[in-house]
């Protein structure tokens, strides 16, 4: 394994590799596709859209973007040595005409598994599933959880013929809030995500928002669906706050999936059968909604960002700065260029 190389930005410690320009592959003829469990695969294909500048891009915010750039030129090549990663892929055993939906699962736990009951609604489906070992809780996010997950993604659609209007991304439990947070990052990827357990409200450092024509997309055509236990009470109230928050940030594809007396569990097979099929509908968001919402949020990260500019006009640089990494977690991407320059300001007024 490659070292990584530890960056200590303003706003915490990121681990961050550069990736290896993408090879060449091609997707399998229908009659050499094997159905079922594989377990232990190997890939060997890299994504520019896994590289990590891209990633920092996409996933970190402005101020920590900064702490990237000043590091950029001692990063290592690679965040993860794929010869030394292993992932499971369920192959289900219907071969759609347009092409296999995907679904990139993140796991709260350490080996790559398929959920128990998940092959017949992956097969109702047409659904490709694939899971990277070692992507659970414990790991970085960051230098792991996120790129594995997008590797998984690339060298599936490089071996399967895969429908890129039908490529998901989910996860179960603290799993569920990174594949939220992986398809904030990478809307132009993943056209939906199942939130299986788990959910954070946007603009938090938790889910940070990406820059304005990424969360544009998002806004339009990403849709979310969480699927909760009824007796799993502590997600069913996050859920509630995280939808609460979709709406305040102009994202109104949600969608409800309740497992009626579950607990903290994976989704059952009718559950995830259900999910599949709706994250398939996306019936079209009121452009016109959408565009009067998003209007408003540029009136209020416009006035929040005047606060900062104030205090450093009446030589206040500590209680700007206080004021703009806070607004550097809430508003993310959306304020890059003004955060950048702000923090320009404020560094040589001191």
């Amino acid at each position: 394994m490659f070292d990584h190389l530890l960056l200590l930005s303003r706003t915490g410690l990121v681990a961050l590799a550069i990736l290896t320009p993408p090879l060449c592959a091609h997707a399998q003829e229908a009659s050499e596709i094997v159905p079922g469990l594989q377990r232990n695969v190997v890939f060997s294909e890299y994504s520019p859209l896994s590289r990590s500048t891209e990633i920092a891009r996409r996933a970190l915010s402005p101020l920590a973007n900064v702490e990237v750039a000043r590091f950029s030129a001692q990063l290592r090549p690679q965040a993860v040595d794929l010869t030394q990663e292993s992932f499971s892929v369920y192959v289900p055993s219907k071969h759609p005409v347009r092409g296999y939906a995907l679904l990139v699962f993140i796991p709260p736990w350490e080996d790559a598994r398929l959920p128990p009951g998940w092959s017949g609604a992956l097969d109702e489906n047409g659904a490709i599933f694939v899971s990277a070992a070692k992507s659970g809780n414990e790991e970085n996010v960051i230098d792991r959880r996120i790129p594995l997950a997008l590797l998984g993604a690339a060298n599936i659609m490089l071996r399967y013929p895969v429908d890129p209007e039908r490529v998901y991304i989910g996860g179960f439990s603290g799993g569920a809030r990174i594949a939220m947070r992986t398809a904030l990052a990478y809307p132009d990827l993943f056209r939906g995500a199942l939130l299986n357990a788990g959910s954070d409200p946007l603009g938090s450092a938790e889910a940070l928002l990406p820059p304005d024509d990424l969360f544009a997309q998002f806004q339009s055509s990403t849709r979310l669906v969480y699927v909760t236990g009824t007796d799993d009470s502590v997600n069913i109230q996050r859920d509630m706050v995280s939808r609460d928050s979709m709406t305040a940030w102009c994202v109104f594809g949600t969608r409800v999936e309740s497992m009626l007396k579950v607990g903290h569990d994976t989704a059952t097979s009718y559950s995830l059968r259900r999910a599949l099929s709706t994250l398939e509908q996306r019936p079209p968001v009121d452009p016109e909604k959408v565009s009067t919402c998003r209007a408003h949020l540029a009136r209020e990260v416009a006035a929040d960002l005047r606060r900062v500019t104030d205090l450093i006009e009446r030589d206040k640089p500590h209680d700007a700065w206080r004021l703009l990494t806070k607004l550097d977690n809430r508003y993310g991407g959306l304020a890059a260029a003004e955060s950048i320059q702000l923090e320009q300001r404020i560094g040589s007024s001191r």
